[in-house]
Order: C-alpha cells, then structure tokens, then sequence
C-alpha cells in the first residue's frame, strides 16, 4: 500500500476529520461525486440516466457493521425494496426491449442484468452470527430469484474473507444469482479464484480499498497490479462471466489485449467502474463494444466508502485542502 494511501485512511479515521467532512457544506459537491445521494428515489435517477447510456448498474446500499439484529433487518428489507423498486423501473422494460436481441448480451436469468445491487455481510448482521448473516443473505437472495435478478456480496476487510468464502461456498449451491467479490492484493487470492471457478460463480475482481498489514496483502501497487492481470487472464479463460472492477487504463488494456489475443467474446466478461470517476474511460469502452456496469452508492452512511475513494485518489484529499482555504 502506498504511504499517501495509508496516510488518507489513518486521517479519514480520525473523529475530528469524521466530524468536519460529514457536516461541512465545503466537501458537499465532492461527495456528491462519489455518492448518487441519500435516498433510493435519488439513487435511481442516476441508474436510469446510466441505462440510457447502454450501460449497466450495480447499486449499493451503503452501511456496514450493523450494531444489532434490528438494524441488520431493517438492512436486509432495504435490500429487498431496492430489488423490487428496480423491476417496476420503465427504464428496465425499455433496457430489456433495446437488448433482448443483441448477440452480445443476455438478458437477467444467467446472463446480464441492467441492474444488480451489491450488499454486504456485515451489514446483513455478520457481527451478530454466521447463521443470521447467511439467513438475511437467503432472504433477499429469494426474493432476488423472484425477480430474475442477482446480487453481488461484496467482500470486506480480511478478516470477513474466510467467513465470507464459507458462506458463499453454501448459498451459490441453492442460488445461481449471486456470486462475490475477491481483492487482488490479498495472499490468498489465487485460492479463492480456483474455488469460485470450481463454484461457477460470478465474481467481481478489484485490486482492495481497506488497510491491510503486510501479514496479509501486498504492500506494493506493482504487486498488487501484476496479480489483478494473472488473476484477471485466468478468469477469462475459466470463470464465469467475471467482472473486471478498476479505473487503471493499464490494467485494462492488458485485459483487452489478452482477451483480443485469445479471442475471447465480449459477451463473456463486463468492466465495472466507481460512480463518479472515469466517465471518459466508461465511455471509451463502451463505444468499443464492451460491456460496462457502473457502480453506484447511495445512503446516508457514506463516510467509510467515501474514505476509501480518497485514499485511491490522493488528488480528491488534494483538492478537500484547497477548499478549507478558499474565502
């Protein structure tokens, strides 16, 4: 990990910068970058503009690490009223309708749907227990069955992973809705990548946003740059539809490079990018014929993902400096 990076997430953690970002109007514009907005009316807005565009949406919840059962409850119906707000969307019929007869793209059911939403564990109560985290899990993943969608868990700080694993290992037996995610600069990844092909399940690969010790993942970017490439390749060639989540145009590259190499069909893989950050770059690809899903945040519990943006992208804490000094 770079030292700018770990710098912007030890000082991101600090009660008093907690404090003045959330309640100062100054960084207001800078988190609406990053964040679609508090409510899922707000949120869904900017999936439908996405949509029109032709690309796809993965929409996020933000929350982590319920306090209680009752707050992971109130989680889980959240999850379930985006995914039921989603099917009644028009700008879904009208996705479905332009795409249904594209060879490239395969409409929800095992293929891709215009949008998904992304959940985590520990906001479905993983603190509480394994059982009632996988039981809320199960819930909205049937109610997601219901709907012809999919739902993506992602994957948290390392000490969530193995959990995490397990409890996938289990639903994606009963659910072929749903897959994970996997951090590049994690040691362990090269496993995990052989098992979720064994699963046939879809995963999201990303390079890692928490502070990790050098115990566990890569401290150095090149490392952890090579590793997402190996692994990114490997996925081509074996995993199920994988989803390449970065905004490194070098990473990228390779990926496209390979996959022209190996003639490997567009229809068989997507890029996923970050609300907010690389439009031009989400736009190049998809005037290149790939497929690209957008993720998209919304909430008022944005403080921990909006930290972990900052630290990808020193420039954004460069630019919140600034403002403080401006008149």
């Amino acid at each position: 990990m770079s030292l700018a990076r770990s710098i912007v997430l030890k000082t991101a953690g600090l009660s008093p910068v907690k404090y003045l970002i959330r309640k100062s109007f100054l960084f207001r514009p800078l988190v609406r970058r990053f964040i679609a907005g508090d409510t899922l009316e707000e949120a869904l807005k900017s999936c439908e503009a996405i949509l029109a565009k032709g690309q796809m949406v993965s929409l996020d919840y933000l929350g982590e690490n319920t306090a209680s059962e009752q707050e992971a409850l109130q989680a889980k119906s959240t999850y379930i009223q985006m995914l039921q707000a989603i099917a009644s969307l028009p700008a879904i019929q009208t996705w479905n309708a332009n795409h249904a007869q594209s060879p490239n793209l395969h409409v929800t059911g095992d293929g891709i749907e215009p949008i998904n939403i992304s959940i985590k564990l520990t906001q479905c109560g993983f603190d509480q227990g394994t059982d009632f985290a996988e039981r809320n899990l199960r819930d909205v993943l049937d109610t997601a069955k219901g709907l012809n969608n999919f739902v993506r868990v992602d994957m948290e700080s390392s000490e969530y992973t193995e959990r995490t694993m397990e409890i996938m290992g289990r639903v994606v037996k009963d659910y072929k809705n749903t897959g994970t995610v996997l951090q590049t600069y994690l040691y362990r990844t090269p496993k995990d990548v052989e098992q979720v092909i064994e699963w046939k399940a879809r995963v999201r690969l990303v390079k890692g946003a928490y502070l990790e010790p050098a115990a566990v993942a890569f401290p150095e970017k090149a490392k952890v740059d090579e590793a997402y490439v190996t692994l990114g390749k490997r996925l081509m060639d074996a995993g199920t539809y994988p989803a390449f989540a970065t905004q490194d145009a070098k990473i990228i590259e390779a990926l496209v490079a390979y996959a022209r190499e190996r003639k490997i069909d567009p229809s068989r893989f997507e890029f996923q990018m970050l609300y907010g950050i690389r439009r031009d770059l989400q736009d190049k690809l998809s005037s290149e014929g790939f497929k690209v899903r957008v993720y998209v945040p919304y909430g008022d519990a944005w403080y921990p993902y909006f930290s972990r943006r900052l630290a990808e992208r020193p420039a954004n804490t460069l630019f919140i400096v600034k403002s403080l000094f401006k008149g």
